[in-house]
């Protein structure tokens, strides 16, 4: 379904991700953060799609690239491929969300999205091929399309101020989400700190929260995958930091489907931090 895809694909082939500084004084050193992870997708453990995702941030501002495309099993009665790019600002309590692009090819038929966000609010939305006006779908107003998250941006989780990201501050929070086609709701709680590891390229802590949707607007109410999804009760999430931000990035996403569980998980994830120069201008502290 639409939505857990937008979360698993950019949470991360959907799209994904937003960036993040610490809240600090101007005397402390700021630095940069950069990741780049490639992730598997599979459905009750057969792979049918791989992903990646590169993040770069600095002190004000972000970028976010993801692409992704059917593989194994899948590729044989489908093909499918797309990439994602998302920016915006970095202030000192929240990413702000500038512009969203989507490009996606399945079997042949080519959607794309676009999304222009001025204060929260998208004001530019571009949809293919647009959305079919049906009698129980809905609608979506001006109402709803302010105070959004596109979906690469809120796939990625900012833990402002000086808490620790590895812990329940993580997870303290609902994700308002827009995609173009649907608004719906992410919302996190805490479940507990587990290990996790990728390969030689990453092991460490990460914060596993319970996700739950809940379609607002765009959505179709009477279908049977809404339903199975607003009463989902195994969907979660593991977010590990981004070196350098106070940004959280899902490392891993599992998802219970009708035909089995679907899981996206990292096989390489590599983050590291770029420390910056105080500058002399600075004020003691």
């Amino acid at each position: 379904m639409r939505p857990s895809l937008a979360l698993l694909a950019a949470l991360a082939a959907r799209a994904a991700l937003g960036t993040a500084v610490a809240a600090c004084p101007l005397a402390m050193a700021r630095a940069d953060g950069k990741l780049s992870a490639k992730y598997t997708l599979t459905v009750a453990g057969v792979e049918i799609g791989r992903a990646t995702i590169a993040v770069d941030a600095s002190d004000t501002a972000y970028q976010i690239a993801g692409t992704g495309k059917v593989t194994g099993i899948l590729r044989a009665v489908s093909a499918g491929k797309g990439s994602a790019a998302a920016k915006g600002g970095i202030g000192v309590a929240k990413v702000s969300p500038q512009v969203f692009a989507l490009s996606a090819e399945a079997d042949g038929k080519p959607e794309s999205v676009r999304l222009g966000i001025v204060g929260g609010a998208a004001k530019e939305v571009e949809v293919e091929p647009p959305v079919k006006p049906l009698p129980d779908r809905v609608e979506i107003t001006e109402a709803h399309l302010a105070n959004i998250m596109d979906p690469m941006s809120g796939a990625f989780v900012y833990v402002p101020g000086t808490v620790d990201p590895i812990s329940a501050a993580a997870c303290d929070r609902t994700i308002p989400v827009f995609d173009g086609r649907q608004r719906y709701d992410v919302a996190l709680s805490f479940l507990r700190v587990e290990q996790v590891k990728a390969g030689k390229t990453y092991a460490g802590p990460s914060v596993v929260c319970r996700a739950s949707y809940f379609p607002v607007a765009g959505h179709r109410p009477t279908r049977s995958t809404v339903k199975y999804m607003m009463e989902n009760k195994e969907m979660f999430v593991w977010l590990v930091p981004i070196s350098g931000t106070r940004l959280m990035a899902p490392f891993k996403v599992s998802i219970a489907t009708m035909i089995g569980t679907a899981l996206l998980e990292a096989t390489s994830f590599e983050t590291e931090a770029k420390d910056k120069a105080v500058p002399v201008s600075a004020p003691k502290p």
